[in-house]
């Protein structure tokens, strides 16, 4: 049996017990467009940091924004979630400036 078919059998065993239904975040949408707007070369540098419990400055700030993001619902008046909400849209714009940096350095190289 190949690898891939055995993988398949594998995760084919687990749903049949059950082992996916209960995971965080079921049916809900994963937004990963901040992931997808990051070079690929960046990803690949977060990820050799993240296994090595590191981080990067980028990545550290793609964790502040989700952060906002999940505080936002829980406000108790309109005032704090346009606090949030400018404060989100203010890191976004951090988090494009340093990619856009990056990139710019890239293209110079």
């Amino acid at each position: 049996m190949n690898f891939d078919k055995l993988v398949e059998a594998i995760i084919k065993e687990a749903q049949d017990r059950g082992e996916f239904n209960n995971l965080p975040g079921k049916g809900k949408h994963i937004d990963l467009s901040a992931y997808f707007e990051t070079p690929e070369e960046t990803r690949v540098a977060q990820s050799v940091l993240k296994n090595a419990g590191m981080s990067s400055p980028e990545a550290e700030l793609l964790q502040e924004i989700e952060g906002l993001k999940k505080l936002l619902p829980r406000a108790v008046n309109e005032n704090k979630k346009l606090e949030i909400r400018k404060e989100i849209e203010h890191k976004q714009i951090e988090f494009r400036l340093m990619i856009e940096r990056q990139s710019h350095q890239r293209r110079k190289k």
